[in-house]
């Protein structure tokens, strides 16, 4: 999920050229699938790390962004008299200036932070869009933004054909890679494409309702939104996943909240049966036996997450007596992703769902703190425990960034949100942390430490 990126701002009208560009950009992962020699067959960490740039610079591209100049900053004290009468009626004003047009006024707020935001709303009307953020200094800040710069960003024109595009695209590269990690070339047996069907659908499945999630949550709460962009890869997994775009800010913490976590939960609710029913067909290599090369590139360990090892035990019951090692089928190996993006997401990190989570939880402040640390211990488990860590640490440092805060930054969640926040934490903890040693036996698993 991704939240605009700040307000106000200006919407950026694309050119016919620049949509020309965008669509060559779109397709120029499977004119390369198809030109290379070899049957296209990417390998090897160059090509690993080119894709993955295109598909940054291809999601920049998709939001919008590009390197206007930074405008001239002009900075102005309002005196007493250019106070609205609806500020003054909530804040005690310490400090008052304007910024790019912006008004903000700082000092102690009269009445709760919910009541002031709507009192707010109501008066100013199309007048301005009212902000309530925390200021360190005087304790809270009113930001009074021009209506038209606060609409701005909402308003561009969506671009349903893109989003149509990339979905049929991913199918194809994923539909691809579900078959090469099953040892089919569909350039050679183009025929034999079900074989990728499993994987791809159940991947596409996990993605598309995890950001579906977001969509209908975020219109219940009336934030304008992006149907889901997914982006294609050629090679690996055959996708780099999947966003939505909030073009309107949530209007509280309660409403960037639900948004965030409901796309983690909607996922899971595919990922987890999908992983259990592709379980059932799953292959318990034998201790002693090395793995045939298959959908997970020679076997998962079972012990290799808490969540993990129960669901096989779920599944699989007194057959993982005989060994830890599972050969994925391609369903159950869609699955498993789905557990991992969830993980991803679920990162207290930036503008990753886990970010907007811990934001709306803690504050600003407590949130970014948090973020930098999760990020600092991602990137040093990487160097130091598993190196395929710093991939996924590379992935988050460019897609993290930093979203727009809510409208109402003060008015705290309900226990009941809170409680779900830490669940959803919890979540995070048992996919990522591998059973402990001293448990295996106790569940039933063999264990490969005796």
């Amino acid at each position: 999920m991704k939240t605009a990126s700040e307000i106000p701002t200006k919407s950026a009208k694309r050119e016919p050229g620049m949509q020309l560009l965008l669509l060559l950009l779109i397709l120029l992962p499977l004119i390369i699938l198809f030109l290379l020699p070899g049957g296209g067959m990417l390998h090897g960490g160059m090509f690993f790390w080119m894709g993955l740039l295109l598909c940054f610079w291809l999601l920049s591209m998709l939001l919008g962004t590009r390197a206007d100049s930074a405008p001239v900053a002009t900075t102005r004290l309002l005196s007493a008299e250019e106070h609205p009468v609806a500020v003054k009626e909530v804040m005690d004003v310490r400090f008052a200036e304007e910024e790019n047009g912006v008004r903000i006024f700082r000092g102690r707020l009269r009445e709760p932070a919910a009541a002031v935001y709507a009192k707010l709303k109501r008066a100013l009307g199309a007048e301005s869009a009212p902000m309530v953020q925390a200021d360190e200094q005087f304790g809270a800040s009113i930001l009074l933004v021009p209506e038209p710069a606060e609409k701005a960003v909402a308003e561009q024109h969506a671009r349903l054909w893109v989003n149509g595009l990339l979905f049929a695209l991913t199918v194809g590269t994923t539909t691809w890679a579900g078959a090469a990690h099953q040892g089919v070339n569909l350039l050679r047996e183009p025929g034999r494409f079900t074989v990728g069907l499993p994987y791809a659908l159940g991947l596409l499945a996990i993605l598309g309702v995890h950001e579906l999630g977001h969509y209908f949550m975020a219109r219940h709460h009336r934030i304008r939104v992006t149907l889901p962009y997914f982006i294609p890869m050629p090679f690996a997994l055959g996708t780099f996943g999947a966003f939505i775009e909030m073009r309107s800010p949530a209007e509280n913490r309660r409403a960037l909240f639900d948004v965030a976590v409901a796309g983690p939960l909607a996922g899971l609710v595919i990922a987890i049966p999908a992983l259990v029913i592709g379980l059932r067909s799953s292959v318990i290599v034998a201790a002693a036996a090395e793995p045939a090369a298959g959908m997970a590139h020679g076997g998962a360990s079972v012990g290799s997450s808490v969540l993990l090892a129960f669901l096989a035990k779920l599944s699989l019951g007194p057959a993982l007596l005989e060994s830890h090692v599972l050969q994925l089928s391609p369903l159950a190996f869609a699955g498993w992703l789905g557990l991992m993006i969830t993980a991803l997401n679920l990162l207290p990190i930036g503008q990753l769902d886990g970010g907007h989570i811990a934001r709306a939880m803690f504050g600003r402040r407590a949130g970014e703190t948090i973020g930098s640390v999760a990020m600092w211990t991602l990137l040093l488990l990487g160097l130091f425990v598993w190196p395929g860590l710093l991939t996924w640490a590379i992935i988050v440092f460019f897609i993290a960034g930093r979203g727009a805060p809510p409208l109402d930054d003060l008015t705290p969640l309900t226990p009941s949100r809170r409680w779900l926040g830490y669940a959803a934490f919890a979540m995070l903890a048992l996919i990522l942390a591998p059973l402990p040693h001293t448990l295996w036996g106790a569940a039933g698993i063999h264990c490969p430490y005796m």
